[in-house]
């Protein structure tokens, strides 16, 4: 379970509530930086509030990086290495479009940061997300075009396969078709933990979830103030 921070103090209240890892969410640091998601957070920017988060805590920290930022491989796992994170999340689409990219680009992609991982002797936990969307109704073509993406990154190099999109229903099929440990984003609705754990899920994140959260009970308690009621009482 990686709930997923997005500065120093909530990166703190992850660890003080047990958990051996932090994870960030672009789509929460972004807003907090100022920035749109879909990488438009400047990558300075993004490494430099990844960089905070790590030094602010004593547990492990795997960042959310996106597509990547245009950053070559070698460059990327160097500024990785200089966060002091140890792992990350790289997606198959464009943050410009959101557009999917081709599986075999992003394949080769993975690959040059698993091997610049190597040349760096960083052992580096990359989680490949692939946003290929897959509803409860999905048909059997939609669900294989995501399984050979996630086999396909895990040939490449991933530890980890993260199908961001497809709905909790045909988590099982995807489970059971790939030999890689496999990575969910926990939405509203969804069965409880037990039960992903028992569909073979391995990793569990919430994306900006708990970001849009507090940020939703700190508008219900501004409103409060603006109206002079009581904000605690939200």
């Amino acid at each position: 379970m990686l709930p997923n921070a997005w500065d120093a103090a909530s990166a703190r209240a992850v660890e003080a509530a047990g958990f051996p890892a932090v994870a960030t969410a672009s789509a929460a640091i972004a807003p907090v930086l100022g920035y749109a998601d879909h990488e438009g957070t400047p990558p300075e920017e993004m490494f430099a509030a990844v960089a905070r988060i790590v030094r602010a805590v004593s547990v492990s920290v795997t960042a959310d990086l996106e597509h990547g930022y245009g950053i070559q491989p070698d460059e990327l796992v160097a500024r990785i290495a200089d966060t002091g994170a140890v792992g990350c999340n790289l997606e198959d689409s464009d943050p410009s479009t959101g557009e999917l990219l081709e599986a075999e680009r992003h394949a080769d992609y993975l690959a040059a940061v698993r091997a610049a991982a190597a040349s760096a002797d960083l052992d580096l936990v990359l989680n490949a997300r692939t946003d290929t969307a897959v509803p409860a109704d999905a048909d059997t073509d939609l669900i294989d075009e995501v399984i050979a993406r996630c086999r396909r990154y895990h040939q490449a190099g991933a530890d980890c396969v993260f199908p961001i999109s497809a709905d909790h229903t045909v988590i099982r099929e995807i489970v059971q078709a790939v030999e890689a440990p496999v990575a969910v984003l926990y939405r509203p609705g969804w069965p409880a933990l037990t039960e992903l754990a028992a569909l073979g899920v391995a990793r569990v994140s919430y994306g900006p979830g708990l970001h849009r959260a507090s940020h939703a009970l700190l508008s219900r308690m501004l409103t409060a103030v603006r109206d002079g009621a009581n904000p605690y009482n939200q």
